[in-house]
């Protein structure tokens, strides 16, 4: 499948979750995307699925918290400066379910898209809005990349005998990634000035032509829109 194709399918996925009014309806999507992003390397996924599967949690749990929703109690609490009366709701619980799933679907979107697309190969078969979808290519690369690197200087690290363990030794990591990232955007833009990007009369690559599966993928994610506004 082209790029293109499975990127419009991750998107439509994504708004039927956020146009979805049910709970089981968001939650079907969210585990058909947490199937798709196991497909990635075990490696490369960990990061992305703890950050999708945290923030999901994180929403569940403090929506019933900071709702005053439902008249249903399950747990009723002390009363504390600014946020007032603290209690748990069947109404807050089901609706901070509800959010998180909503939350975890569009991150594990985003997920897939960083982890399973060619981002090349989208830039390259853009026909239109090409700087956009360059610089949406290039930040998705960042946090793969930033991961490369920490890797990579972890290992060197430990090829000279020093050992990085816990928070504060990762955290000496950060300035020569940051200084890394700064010389690689420096190469990045002088590679493009060096290849004309931006110049009129650019030639391009023959592209391959649109498959039925690409054309059915578009259909798909434009369905996907329309039944997760009316049905789902």
């Amino acid at each position: 499948m082209r790029p293109a194709a499975a990127a419009a399918l991750l998107a439509g996925l994504a708004a039927a979750a956020l146009l979805a009014q049910r709970t089981a309806s968001v939650a079907v999507i969210a585990a058909v995307l947490l199937l798709l992003c196991l497909r990635a390397p075990a490696g490369r996924r960990r990061l992305y699925l703890i950050g999708a599967l945290v923030s999901g949690l994180a929403v569940v749990v403090v929506t019933p918290f900071v709702e005053q929703i439902g008249t249903h109690v399950l747990w009723s609490g002390p009363t504390v400066p600014v946020l007032g009366h603290l209690d748990v709701t069947t109404e807050e619980l089901r609706n901070g379910i509800f959010q998180g799933l909503r939350l975890t679907a569009v991150a594990l979107a985003f997920a897939a898209y960083a982890l399973l697309l060619d981002h090349d190969r989208l830039v390259q078969g853009a026909r239109f809005a090409r700087r956009s979808v360059l610089a949406v290519a290039l930040g998705t690369r960042l946090v793969p990349t930033l991961e490369r690197d920490a890797a990579g200087l972890v290992e060197s690290l430990r090829g000279r005998g020093v050992e990085v363990t816990g928070l504060r030794g990762r955290a000496r990591l950060l300035s020569p990634l940051l200084a890394g990232s700064l010389e690689r955007s420096l190469n990045l833009a002088e590679a493009m000035e060096a290849r004309g990007y931006g110049r009129p009369g650019a030639t391009r690559a023959l592209q391959p032509q649109w498959t039925l599966g690409d054309k059915s993928a578009l259909v798909l994610a434009v369905a996907l829109v329309a039944v997760g506004a009316l049905w789902l």
